[in-house]
């Protein structure tokens, strides 16, 4: 800056005070930072004294100035499409110039908490942004590599299932990191898609010689430690590495490499701090035996071909570090540390806090109402208000009443006496008289009429407003409406609805402006009544006849006026006030302040409502005194005005805010000659804020040599109900002033009274509000509960009665007892008297000599566990932390939101255009550490708005309940978000420790068998073998018996039933393309095996893969391959618009399976050897291929016959949800018992049809597509479910032409359906087309069924005729391709409802449906002839009871017969395909699923008659998530994410390390992003009672997802850990 060597305060007063006037442009908005600083230099320019500049140190923790001077700095790049955006938007200047909470005590305190914190290097990761994806970064605009390494938490970090590859030689001039630091810019820090280019080696190194422009490197740690001068960054010497300014790249390998630990390599660097580089790169070990992975959709490249050939990059994962930055950050407890046991049996939830014993407590008496003085009774008070206003106008004609000012500040009219009473009585005739007509008038007395007149016409809203009183109707002054977006704009709908108000008067000027209608008429706001407009000009007025008089009656207790007021939450509510509450006030007011007749009294209030309307409109008239009337858009452009209007009227009053004297003060430097002498009082409004002390001092402090008396400044406390609570009185000149109170934030926040002296930095200075109404009697009550007296140390509500408060809220009887009537009760809860008080919804305490003083509002008060906290002290807090450059001030909301049983403090600011990314989210972590350090409260989420995005209040400030809104709705749309939960969620359950298992599998099972509880297990029907010949002829199962083989039975029924079409395939318009003969497929499958022998010259037992697009041809090759004695390997084709991705997954297929030769189509044939594919894999070593589009006609010499059944029939491949890719070995035996098991569960035989909608490359997709048919003899109907994109309706269409009673299909062909066909059901009907044929429609799944997907999908085409009992699901996995499937016969699948919390401890406990935590589970289908499943503790592998979670265990025919891998890892094949129980039936071999699931026996019958038992699956347990001792399903938390906002498409959760990270695909525009953040972190903490470590919001499409629709949780991960998934926002919660 430019002040660096100037002592600001011996610069002359002049120059002072031109600074003062550029920091308000600034504040503003009015001046942009590069037009400050330049100004701001030239004003010093003379006055600085050179001396040479000592670098600052790096420990300051003031972000860098921008350096608009220095002419080598390129502009910061934008970080963001948002900033883009934002730029983009016109800024308007309406931050409302709101000082109230300007206190440089506090400044001081503020900065000294935060110096406290630079010691502790909080080092906070900052969020990551998308860079443009339309900005190309040059090399030099690139990232550096992050300097740290990702993997301090070995042993959690590491996954021995990662192939984790060698390390090339690193070139050290490459990997210096002073060329990535010389050649990094300020730009943007946060971008994460540029990938590092040094992890590619393509950077040339610098020259040495040549000169190091002087730039910052981007990642600097917020805070750093003393010893470093910020010096000019120059290459160093290995040998010196303390002075390296950041830690060499080199250790930041892959996430999960494993570090050895050896003599020579450092540690794991702490990336809270700058350490020193390792002397050499460490050694990275290799697992012997790694798992290949598969490859899902949206991979990248590189990724693909580090895992597919082993030569791995290291990728510089600048994500990974954050997280560890986090991880560090989190290893700092900033609360203690929870209790750590947790006991199994109580489902308590929350963790209850112990009550502190050095709590404060009141420890005074019990206090005593304090007692006004008595209300004098002058013999001249009129007896109503109107007669005062009739005595003026009679007698005193000539004077003025009100002066109106124009835009600039002059004077506009003035309305005399005289003027005012025939106006308002003209208004009154007309409004009794010549509304509607003569016999049916439409205004009677009592009626309540709404006044809409704008803020800068009090002249046509005093006349409105004195004419309803004289025509005895009431008025309800309210805001004019601007357009139907107004914030709160439905909420005064309410109170005109509570109102009961049909008609409005406004003026002629105001009524053109009202929003409009196409054809003129009036809009109708959201929430209002149907409104008449009047307009009250004078010239649409009546004159009244000679003979009629206004009815003036004695002030009684009918209700006057009604005067609006806005509540918490947003409501708006009517306070009525009586005609003799009115006018008893009025004296009250005139007593207190001591007014006289004729005296002027500047008001710069919203005269509509509160002081404004009591003092300048009411009290004024009852006094005959002169009011001027300062608009809001006066002191807008013109601050001064007001105090230029008491000078030249030498007004005696003045009635202002904190905000117009702050405006004043910034302003005075225009009027030299202005003097303040007239004034006797200075009337503060919202001197009852506690942070006005000080914009009073600082304002007599500049006026006071112009005039203004120290006594003269008179703070109030008001609030609608009970209107004026307190008021100083004008003192007496050379008085003592009255005392301050300093109080302790602590105590304060504890509700006692305790006065400050340890600790200065968390205290509040409050001012007296002076005594107590006169006729008023004040008590003080607990503002919780029962109204219990206080003590006289102890904060409570104040209450008062009185003749001069409100009487009701109109219209609403309830909430007008509970404040309005109000008893106090002593500390044995006995009633004190009998006389009602008014709640004033003022917090405060009674000072020595009865001066009342004020702490804070019912309304701003936050409970945080237990203990209160004011909006308007943190927002004074967050404001004393330089907000000068990040935010606009007065442009700040405060308010909690309630998130896991307690409340949880949110700040909403508007950010200034010109803030930088990292000075805001500097700024965001400074106001974090000073409200934590003063307040000892933590914030739960801090965000950044736009300019002028926040909704305002008409006067210009926050409407805080419609932020609220907007804020839980997910409508604010931040461009900067912080979220912390980690500090202030302080209730979470304790974590859980598992006991150490003293008790054996043995004693479990006899603890069952005691209680009651059979082993859950559960078998299907009897397989059964047939052995009469003539019945198995009979009942057409001829190859079910005799041939154990499928190459058999397609012979056999080629010979028996040549022509019986076994396969149809339809196109994407419905039309058959293809089908296939018994004696057609034979003969195909004949011509393959002979090309396979003759053109591949394939060996038996050799591996050959088929790779096709679903249909005939891929069926002809598989029984081809069985002919020639080959193993047929399915994969699925690559996709050619996506060959990068998808074809490195058939390549890896192709090398793990050895295969010898590849059978495929003429297309693909020539994609496999297309350039496109050379990019992505190595095309000149594919095995032999063969296109079997035109074979010659040739016969093997003789079908193949395997020796025995056990021999492999052919592999299975898929990638699972963990990202393994597995093949599974399936035996001849297998083959045939699993399809003898599916034809008896389906009762499937040659004269049914089936349609079958899947994809055919694995599992029982593949069984159903190729095997089935062959074995049953039933006819398919095939339907590739890629069809389904073009036409989402011909499966649908195809079942109802076919008549098809059995269908197969996937998740994903239901969700094209739900969304291609959910506003079709019309259409389809109105086709034709009927479902009330389909019997069962089963989904072919390997996870937990979907019930949400069946339900929509049953819901939806129930009008198509779709039964409700017809959508089931089957359930398979690696180890058994089917186990449960849905038959023909048996009970409907049953639903159960599962409590959440036990199923985190591993035990199920059913609830009822609706029951709070519960889960409904769907049963997978009846379990299929010949499998028996049991369900086992995976730990002790002891089986376990009914309706208890464990690993589902299978023993079948049907079982696959073992992994098919490169690495012969016997142990987990032996593991997974034969392992044996630890106790119960030792014999039995039975194969893991690796699926968590339970059995319950139903009171469902089976139809053998015995009850029957249904197997329920939860999830995968390699997926599940271990997180606070609990055990977590990813789908569940997936679920109540997609639920938090309608943007979010679809979401993943993993976990890394101890954070859970949550990935959700946006699916609406961008700057919904950040909306997303705050409402993930609620609900999974609401839900699951966790914390959301890192949001990662992302483009749709981006979390893969397998062939059968699940998702791909680890290769989420992976890409994440790698910084592959250009996210749009990552949020790294605190």
């Amino acid at each position: 800056m430019a002040d660096r060597g100037v002592d600001l305060s011996a610069l002359p007063k002049e120059v002072r005070d031109q600074l003062a006037e550029l920091d308000l442009e600034l504040s503003e908005g009015d001046i942009t930072q590069k037009g400050y600083e330049k100004k701001r230099t030239k004003l010093l320019a003379p006055y600085i004294i050179h001396t040479p500049v000592e670098p600052p140190p790096q420990n300051d923790v003031q972000p860098p100035a921008p350096s608009s001077s220095s002419s080598h700095a390129p502009p910061p790049s934008s970080s963001s499409r948002y900033r883009e955006r934002r730029n983009r938007r016109t800024h308007r200047n309406g931050g409302t110039r709101d000082d109230r909470y300007r206190s440089d005590i506090h400044s001081e305190a503020v900065q000294a908490a935060l110096a406290k914190h630079k010691e502790e290097k909080m080092a906070l990761p900052m969020p990551t942004k998308r860079r443009s994806t339309y900005v190309q970064s040059p090399i030099n605009t690139r990232t550096p590599p992050d300097s740290s390494s990702g993997s301090e938490d070995e042993t959690s970090v590491r996954r021995q299932s990662s192939l984790v590859a060698p390390i090339p030689q690193v070139n050290p001039n490459l990997q210096s990191p002073d060329s990535w630091i010389n050649r990094s810019v300020q730009g943007s820090s946060t971008s994460s898609s540029a990938s590092s280019t040094l992890s590619h080696g393509e950077a040339k190194p610098q020259p040495q010689s040549q000169p190091q422009p002087q730039y910052k490197p981007q990642y600097q740690p917020l805070y750093q430690p003393h010893h470093q001068p910020q010096h000019q960054p120059q290459p160093q010497p290995q040998h010196q590495p303390h002075e390296q300014p950041q830690t060499a790249a080199i250790t930041d390998m892959m996430a999960h490499s494993r570090i050895a630990p050896s003599q020579n390599s450092a540690p794991p660097p702490d990336v809270t701090a700058v350490a020193p580089p390792p002397t050499r790169g460490p050694r990275v070990d290799l697992p012997s035996n790694a798992v290949v992975r598969g490859m899902s959709r949206g991979q990248s490249r590189s990724s693909m071909m580090e895992t597919a050939d082993g030569r791995g990059v290291p990728v510089n994962s600048r994500v990974s570090t954050k997280i560890q930055q986090l991880l560090n950050t989190l290893k700092r407890p900033k609360r203690p540390p929870l209790s750590e046991f947790f006991t199994d049996d109580s489902e308590e939830i929350v963790e209850v806090p112990q009550p502190d014993p050095n709590t404060p407590k009141p420890e005074g008496r019990q206090i005593m109402p304090v007692k006004g003085e008595p209300l004098g009774v002058v013999s001249n008070w009129p007896p109503a208000l109107q007669a005062a206003l009739a005595r003026w106008g009679a007698t005193q004609g000539k004077s003025p009443a009100l002066t109106a000012l124009d835009i600039t500040g002059k004077p506009l009219y003035t309305l005399t006496y005289g003027k005012l009473w025939s106006r308002s009585v003209k208004l009154a005739y007309t409004l009794l008289n010549k509304l509607g007509t003569k016999n049916e008038q439409i205004l009677k007395p009592g009626d309540r009429v709404a006044l809409v007149y704008p803020n800068s016409d009090p002249g046509m809203f005093w006349v409105a407003f004195y004419g309803c009183l004289l025509a005895e109707v009431i008025p309800v002054p309210i805001e004019v409406p601007l357009s139907r977006k107004d914030a709160g704009i439905s909420q005064v709908g309410f109170l005109l609805g509570s109102c009961g108000v049909g008609l409005a008067l406004t003026s002629e000027i105001c009524l053109k402006g009202l929003p409009k209608t196409p054809t003129g008429e009036i809009l109708q706001f959201k929430g209002w009544p149907r409104l008449k407009w009047v307009v009250t000009d004078s010239k649409y007025l009546t004159k009244p006849s000679k003979d009629w008089q206004p009815h003036v009656p004695t002030a009684n207790t009918d209700p006057a006026y009604i005067e609006y007021k806005a509540s918490k939450e947003g409501t708006v509510v009517g306070v009525a006030v009586s005609k003799v509450a009115m006018l008893t006030h009025c004296q009250a007011l005139t007593q207190a302040c001591n007014y006289c007749e004729g005296e002027t009294l500047v008001n710069v209030l919203d005269f509509k409502k509160d002081m404004g309307l009591w003092h300048g409109v009411l009290t004024a008239v009852m006094n005959r005194i002169h009011t001027i009337s300062v608009p809001y858009a006066v002191m807008k452009a013109c601050p001064l005005s007001w105090v230029q209007r008491v000078h030249i009227h030498k007004a005696r009053v003045a009635l202002v805010k904190c905000r117009d004297l702050h405006w004043a003060m910034m302003a005075h430097r225009d009027q030299r000659d202005t003097s303040l002498g007239s004034l006797r009082m200075l009337i503060v409004a919202d001197g009852a804020n506690p942070w006005s002390v000080s914009s009073c001092d600082a304002f007599l402090n500049v006026f006071q040599s112009h005039g203004l008396k120290p006594e003269v400044i008179c703070p109030c406390a008001t609030s609608p109900e009970a209107m004026t609570v307190a008021i100083r009185r004008p003192g007496v000149p050379g008085a003592p002033l009255p005392a301050r109170a300093i109080l302790s934030m602590g105590g304060l926040s504890h509700g006692v009274i305790r006065v400050n002296t340890e600790d200065k930095n968390s205290a509040l200075t409050v001012q007296d509000v002076g005594h107590v109404m006169p006729g008023a009697l004040m008590c003080i009550v607990r503002p919780d509960g029962p109204p219990q007296l206080c003590k006289t140390d102890e904060i409570g509500e104040i209450i008062i009665n009185s003749r001069a408060g409100g009487t009701m809220y109109y219209g609403l009887p309830g909430l007008t007892k509970n404040t309005f009537e109000v008893i106090p009760v002593n500390a044995n809860g006995v009633p004190i008297g009998e006389i009602p008080f008014v709640r004033s919804g003022l917090l405060g305490f009674v000072g020595p000599g009865s001066l009342i003083f004020v702490v804070g509002k019912i309304e701003g008060l936050l409970m945080v566990s237990g203990r209160r906290h004011n909006a308007d002290d943190l927002v004074a807090t967050a404001l004393a932390v330089e907000p000068v450059k990040t935010v606009y001030r007065g442009r700040i909301a405060v308010f909690s939101v309630t998130v896991f049983y307690d409340e949880r403090v949110v700040i909403v600011a508007e950010q200034r255009p010109d803030a930088s990314e990292e000075d805001s989210f500097q700024w965001m972590s400074r106001v974090l550490q000073a409200i934590d350090s003063i307040h000892q409260v933590g914030l739960y989420c801090l965000a950044l708005v736009p300019a002028n995005t926040l909704p305002k209040t008409p006067l210009g400030g926050i409407h805080i309940s419609d932020t609220k809104q907007f804020f839980l709705d997910g409508n604010l749309h931040p461009c900067n978000i912080l979220m912390c939960p980690h500090t202030c969620v302080t209730n979470l359950p304790k974590p859980r420790q598992k006991q150490p298992v003293g008790v054996g599998p043995a004693s479990v099972m006899v603890g069952n068998l005691v209680a009651g509880k059979r082993i859950a297990q559960a078998a299907g029907r009897d397989l059964g073998m047939i052995e009469d010949q003539d019945l198995v002829r009979k009942l057409c199962m001829w190859p079910t018996v005799m041939h154990q083989y499928l190459t058999e039975a397609l012979h056999w029924r080629a010979q028996t039933d040549p022509d019986h079409v076994l396969y149809v395939l339809l196109n994407a318009k419905g039309v058959t393309v293809g089908t296939a003969t018994c004696v057609q497929l034979h003969k195909r499958a004949e011509k393959i095996a002979a090309a396979l022998t003759e053109k591949g010259s394939i060996n038996t037992g050799e591996n050959v893969v088929l790779l096709y697009p679903p249909g005939i041809d891929l069926i002809a090759s598989f029984y081809g391959c069985l002919y020639a004695g080959c193993v047929p390997v399915n994969v699925r084709p690559p996709h050619p618009q996506n060959l990068a991705a998808t074809l490195p997954t058939v390549r890896m297929i192709i090398d793990v399976s050895k295969a010898a030769c590849i059978l495929t189509t003429q297309n693909l044939m020539r994609t496999l050897r297309s350039k496109e594919a050379a990019a992505s894999v190595n095309i000149k070593t594919w095995p032999t291929i063969i296109d079997t589009d035109d074979l010659p006609r040739r016969r093997p010499p003789q079908i193949y016959k395997p020796p025995t059944a056990e021999m492999i029939a052919y592999l299975d491949f898929s990638v699972s949800t963990t990202g393994m890719l597995t093949g599974v070995k399936i035996s001849h035996a297998a083959v045939s018992a699993l399809c003898r098991s599916i034809k008896l569960q389906c009762e499937l035989y040659s004269s049914r049809q089936i349609a079958i909608c899947l994809d055919p490359y694995c599992g029982l997709g593949f069984v159903l597509w190729c095997l089935a048919s062959v074995y049953s003899g039933h006819q398919s109907i095939l339907i590739p479910p890629f069809e389904l994109e073009t036409c989402p309706s011909l499966w649908l269409s195809t079942l109802s032409q076919y008549r098809i009673r059995d269908t197969f299909c996937s998740y994903s062909v239901m969700e094209l359906c739900i969304k291609g066909l959910g506003t079709q059901t019309e259409l389809l009907k109105a086709r034709g087309v009927n479902l009330s044929c389909v019997r069962s429609c089963v989904v072919i799944a390997e996870e937990r069924p979907r019930l949400a997907l069946t339900h929509s999908f049953s819901k939806l085409f129930k009008d198509v005729g779709l039964s409700s009992r017809a959508v089931s699901t089957a359930f398979g996995s690696r180890v058994n391709l089917a186990i449960c499937l849905q038959g023909t016969t048996g009970p409907d699948p049953c639903t159960v409802y599962v409590d959440m919390k036990s199923l985190r401890h591993d035990r199920v406990r059913l609830v009822e449906r609706g029951a709070p935590q519960s889960l409904p589970l769907m049963e997978s289908g009846k379990i299929l002839p010949g499998v028996r499943v049991i369900i086992v503790n995976p730990e002790t592998r002891g089986p376990l009871g009914d309706s208890h979670l464990g690993e589902i265990w299978v023993n079948s025919p049907h079982n696959a017969s073992g992994y098919y891998t490169i690495y012969g890892e016997e142990s987990l094949q032996a593991d997974h395909f034969n392992t044996k129980l630890s106790f119960g039936d030792p014999h039995t071999l039975w194969a893991r699923t690796g699926y968590l699931g339970f059995v319950k026996r139903t009171e469902l019958l089976d139809a053998s008659g015995d009850r029957h038992d249904a197997l329920f699956v939860v999830g995968s347990l390699d997926e599940t998530l271990e997180l606070r001792g609990l055990r977590y399903h990813p789908n569940d938390i997936e679920t109540s994410v997609s639920r938090a906002h309608r943007s979010i498409a679809e979401s993943a959760v993993f976990t890394w390390t101890n954070l859970l990270v949550v990935v959700s695909e946006l699916c609406g525009s961008e700057q919904d992003a950040l909306d997303l953040v705050p409402l993930i972190t609620n609900v999974v903490l609401e839900e699951h009672h966790l914390i959301v470590g890192v949001v990662v919001i992302v483009d749709p499409g981006v979390i893969p997802i397998n062939s059968r629709g699940e998702k791909q949780r680890m290769h989420l991960r992976d890409s994440f850990l790698a910084d592959q998934l250009d996210p749009i926002y990552v949020a790294y919660n605190m």
